[in-house]
């Protein structure tokens, strides 16, 4: 099934999408930084996100690794 249609899929591609732009930012800044608008400024986004909410995501991805064994 697509991500678009089940729920726990699509949370689970947001989070990683938001963890993976945060880590690329804190590593290589001017590769995200110079994107603020348009498509790749989701990319931004997503860093400020990660950066700016960063133990709710934790929290987030502790969660939904529990949801996953769990269902397992």
């Amino acid at each position: 099934m697509s991500a678009l249609f089940n729920f726990q899929s699509l949370l689970l591609v947001l989070l990683l999408m938001i963890c993976t732009c945060t880590y690329i930012r804190g590593t290589a800044p001017g590769l995200v930084d110079r994107n603020r608008e348009g498509f790749l400024g989701l990319f931004f986004k997503c860093a400020r996100i990660g950066e700016r909410l960063s133990p709710y995501v934790s929290l987030a991805c502790i969660a939904m690794a529990i949801t996953i064994i769990m269902g397992s």
